[in-house]
């Protein structure tokens, strides 16, 4: 269970992972040897599994296409569905992979760089596989927000949104 210092600590991290321990000491009111302690222990324990920055890819110039895929699988006894999902996570193409509730098993976030590539993935590798029984495609055709970030702001939205008379 996090201490409510602990779980201030990890929101800070997670909102901005460049923050120095100095940083993180100021914003939080922790001591940095407690601090630098946590985040290597974090580490260790894989609480923190990695680091990473976010990347507006659509403004870096080098748009890439994304397709949120449904799967519905044929569970494995005594497996369920670990194994087809640790499966799938191996391939690059698959961003990210969730136990779903309702309609479909699987969700799966999938990139390329275009909407043909996605689909030539889904159609030959993805819907080919053992156990999987179906799976409906649906392409990202624009990103607002992105793991509690705002990609768009006001004034981008406001200028994108006119209609004319």
């Amino acid at each position: 269970m996090l201490s409510d210092q602990d779980r201030k600590l990890l929101s800070l991290i997670s909102q901005d992972c460049r923050l120095t321990p100095e940083e993180l000491s100021v914003q939080s009111g922790l001591e940095v040897e407690y601090i630098r302690e946590r985040i290597r222990q974090w580490e260790e324990d894989k609480v923190i599994v990695q680091y990473h920055p976010l990347i507006d890819w659509e403004k870096a110039g080098d748009e890439k296409v994304a397709a949120l895929i449904e799967v519905k699988v044929l569970p494995q006894r005594g497996f369920g569905f670990d194994k087809i999902a640790k499966r799938l996570q191996k391939y690059p193409q698959i961003k990210t992979v969730f136990l779903m509730s309702g309609a479909y098993d699987l969700a799966l976030l999938i990139e390329g760089q275009t909407m043909q590539e996605v689909a030539m993935f889904v159609a030959e590798k993805l819907a080919t596989l053992e156990h999987i029984q179906s799976t409906a495609t649906h392409f990202v055709l624009r990103r607002y927000k992105q793991d509690g970030v705002e990609l768009m702001n006001q004034e981008e939205t406001a200028q994108r949104l006119v209609v004319s008379p």
